[in-house]
C-alpha cells in the first residue's frame, strides 16, 4: 500500500530508466512551493550532469515518458528543471480509503525487520533520578515504539550504574554510620538478613555524604576504592548488601519511570556481567587484543586517519579493577549471548562519544560486534532560561519527580484557566491534568532533533496554542468529540470523496505518514513524528474550519468527511502513541 509519492516515484523512476539513468533519480517528495503542485522530482539535475544534457532537456524527455500516465493529472518543468507533478484526484479518494481501513493508519512495515536492543535510562543506583535522565528516558522509550512498530523485534535495557566507586562509597558510609551491622564481619559465615537495612531515602543520603568527604580527605577516598575493590573481589558482605542497595533503588527507579509511562524488558546493571570479566579479560590477554601499558592492560583503539586522538580503552588499572569500558565490553558479550542482536543502540548524552567510540572499536576488534552493529544515539542538554544547564534556584539538581510534579500542577492550572476538563470529576480533572503535564515535557523534548540543547519553559510547553504536545492533545480530544456527536445523531462513515482543497491537503498530510516513520526510525529522531503530528492537527483544524461535517449539505458528503476525520484520529493516536503520549476522551 505505497504512499502517492511512492506510487509517482515508481512512475518517474521507469521513466528514468527507460532513459537508461538510474531508476532512483525518479525519487518523488512533497513540493517546497505547493502552489506549482503538490509533489516534485528533482532528478533531472543529477542526470542531466550524468548524461551530459541540459537539465531542462533532460525534464522534457522524462515528461514525455510518462506522458498519459492515468496516475498523472498535470506535470511541468519548472527552474533549471524541477518537474512538479499533481496526481488524479481519484489518487486522493483511493489513498485515503487504504488509510482510513488500514490499522497501521497507512504506514507500511518494514521488509527488513532487525532485532534491536536499545541501552537507555542509566541511572545509577542510590542516586533519585534528575533531569538529566528526562532525555535519555523520554527519546529512548520513543524509539522503542517506534522500531517495535515499525516491525523490528526490540528488546530494551536500562543498564542500571551499580559496579563502580559509589557502591565504595555507599559501603563505607554505612559502616561508619552502623558499624555493627553483620555485612561488615568478614568473618560472619551465616544467613544475612532478607531485609535491607536502608531505604531509598537513606541511600540518596549516604551517597553524597561520602563522595563530598572524599573529595577533600584521601584516606577516606581510599577506603572506598578499597571496599570497591573488595566487592568486585566477591566479599560475601559486600555483596549482600550491593543486593539491598540494587532492590532498594530498582523499587524506586520503577516508580519514577513508571511516573514518566516509560518501561523496560530488562533490568540489567554491570554486577551481572562480572562473571563474564575475568574469562573474557584473559581472552583479550591470550589472543593479543589487549596489552600491557604500566601495569594497567589497555586496548588500543587509536586507527590511521584519525582526525583527533583516541586514548587506549583501560581494560584492567594496574591495581586490579576494572573500568566502565570492561563493563561495557562484557555487557556486549552478555548481549551477543543472551539476545544476540543486529543492531544495539545507547541513548547517551554527547558527552559520551569518546567512551563509546573506544568501546566500538574494541568491541570490533576483538570481534564481540562487527563495526556499525553498534550505535551511539547522542543528545544534547536539557538547559535553563540562562542557558546552562537546568538547575533548582539553589544551584542544585532539578530532580526528575519534581519536575514531572511541576508540569502536572503547570498543566492543572492552564486546563482551568482555559475552562477545560471543567465538567468531570476531580479523579478524572486530575487524570487530565497528568496527562497534559506529562505530553508537555515529553513533546517539548522529543521536537527538537536529539543533539539540540534546548531550553526549559514550562510556561511555553504547557500552552494549548503552537506546536505543543498539550495542543495535540486537545486537537485529538476535538475530534473524539465530534465522533461521539457523530454517533448520538446516527451519522456513520462511508466512501470517501475528496473534493474541497482543504480535504486534499488533509489527505497529503494522512499521506506523509509513512515517511515520518521512516525518517523517525532511520535518523533515530523521534522529531519527525512530532513534526508530522502537528502537520497533520493543523490540516484537519483547517479541513474542520472550511469544510462542515454534520452540517453538510447531503448525506454522502457527511459520511465522507466523518470518514477523513476518524482516519485522522487514528494516525493522530497513532503519533501520541509513538511519542510515549495519550490523549483524553474528554477535555
Amino acid at each position: 500500500m505505497p504512499s502517492i509519492a511512492d506510487q509517482l516515484s515508481a512512475v518517474l523512476g521507469d521513466a528514468f530508466a527507460s532513459l537508461e539513468l538510474p531508476r532512483e533519480l525518479g525519487r518523488v517528495s512533497p513540493s517546497t512551493r505547493p502552489e506549482l503542485g503538490p509533489f516534485q522530482c528533482n532528478g533531472a539535475m543529477p542526470a542531466a550532469k550524468q548524461a551530459k544534457k541540459n537539465p531542462r532537456e533532460l525534464a522534457q524527455a522524462v515528461l514525455d515518458a510518462i506522458s498519459g500516465h492515468a496516475l498523472i493529472e498535470t506535470a511541468d518543468i519548472a527552474g533549471p528543471g524541477f518537474i512538479n507533478l499533481t496526481p488524479v484526484q481519484t489518487a486522493y479518494d483511493e489513498r485515503a480509503a487504504e488509510i482510513a481501513a488500514d490499522d497501521r493508519a497507512g504506514a507500511p512495515a518494514t521488509s527488513a525487520p532487525k532485532k534491536v536492543l536499545i541501552d537507555f535510562g542509566g541511572p545509577n543506583v542510590a542516586k533519585p533520578m534528575h533531569v538529566g535522565h528526562l532525555r535519555s528516558s523520554v527519546l529512548g522509550d520513543s524509539l522503542q515504539r517506534l522500531m517495535r512498530f515499525r516491525g523490528d523485534e526490540v528488546v530494551s535495557d536500562i543498564h542500571l550504574g551499580d559496579w563502580g566507586l559509589q557502591m565504595g562509597h555507599l559501603i563505607t558510609e554505612l559502616e561508619e554510620e552502623q558499624p555493627d551491622l553483620v555485612y561488615f564481619d568478614a568473618a560472619f559465615d551465616g544467613e544475612y538478613p532478607s531485609e535491607p537495612p536502608v531505604d531509598i531515602e537513606d541511600l540518596a543520603r549516604l551517597y553524597p555524604q561520602a563522595s563530598q568527604k572524599a573529595k577533600s580527605d584521601d584516606d577516606r577516598l581510599a577506603k572506598s576504592r578499597q571496599a570497591t575493590a573488595e566487592l568486585q573481589a566477591g566479599r560475601r558482605g559486600y555483596r549482600v548488601l550491593l543486593h539491598h542497595f540494587i532492590n532498594v533503588s530498582v523499587a524506586a527507579l520503577k516508580k519514577d519511570f513508571g511516573a514518566l509511562g516509560v518501561h523496560f524488558d530488562l533490568w540489567k546493571g554491570e554486577s551481572d556481567v562480572d562473571p563474564l570479566i575475568e574469562d573474557m579479560v584473559a581472552d583479550f590477554k591470550d589472543r593479543g587484543i589487549a596489552e600491557e601499558s604500566d601495569g594497567a592492560w589497555v586496548v588500543r583503539v587509536a586507527r590511521d586517519g584519525d582526525k583527533k586522538e583516541l586514548a587506549p580503552l583501560i581494560l584492567v588499572t594496574s591495581s586490579g579493577a576494572s573500568l566502565y569500558g570492561t563493563t561495557d565490553l562484557a555487557t556486549i558479550l552478555d548481549r551477543k549471548n543472551e539476545v544476540g542482536p543486529d543492531l544495539t543502540l545507547y541513548v547517551v548524552d554527547l558527552a559520551q562519544s569518546d567512551h563509546f567510540e573506544q568501546v566500538f572499536r574494541a568491541a570490533d576488534k576483538a570481534g564481540l560486534a562487527p563495526e556499525g552493529s553498534l550505535e551511539h544515539v547522542k543528545f544534547g542538554t536539557v538547559n535553563g532560561k540562562d542557558g546552562k544547564r537546568l538547575r533548582t534556584r539553589d544551584g542544585g539538581t532539578f530532580r526528575l519527580a519534581d519536575l514531572i510534579s511541576s508540569a502536572i500542577e503547570r498543566a492543572d492550572e492552564r486546563l482551568k484557566e482555559a475552562g477545560l476538563a471543567a465538567d468531570v470529576g476531580a479523579e478524572e480533572h486530575a487524570r487530565v491534568a497528568r496527562m497534559v503535564g506529562l505530553a508537555a515535557i515529553k513533546f517539548a523534548d522529543l521536537q527538537n532533533y536529539r543533539t539540540t540543547n534546548y531550553v526549559f519553559d514550562l510556561d511555553r510547553f504547557t500552552s494549548f496554542e503552537g506546536k505543543t504536545g498539550p495542543y495535540l492533545l486537545y486537537a485529538a480530544v476535538r475530534v473524539k468529540s465530534l465522533m461521539r456527536k457523530a454517533e448520538r445523531e446516527g451519522v456513520a462513515t462511508g466512501a470517501i470523496k475528496v473534493e474541497a482543497a482543504e480535504e486534499t491537503d488533509l489527505v497529503l498530510a494522512l499521506d506523509a505518514f509513512g515517511a515520518a516513520l521512516e525518517q523517525a526510525c532511520e535518523n533515530r529522531a523521534p522529531n519527525a513524528i512530532c513534526d508530522h503530528a502537528f502537520t497533520l492537527a493543523q490540516a484537519f483544524s483547517k479541513f474542520y474550519a472550511a469544510c462542515p461535517i454534520l452540517g453538510a449539505d447531503d448525506a454522502a458528503t457527511k459520511a465522507s468527511r466523518l470518514a477523513l476525520a476518524q482516519a485522522t484520529l487514528k494516525q493522530l493516536e497513532l503519533c501520541l502513541s509513538l511519542l510515549g503520549l495519550e490523549a483524553p476522551e474528554r477535555m
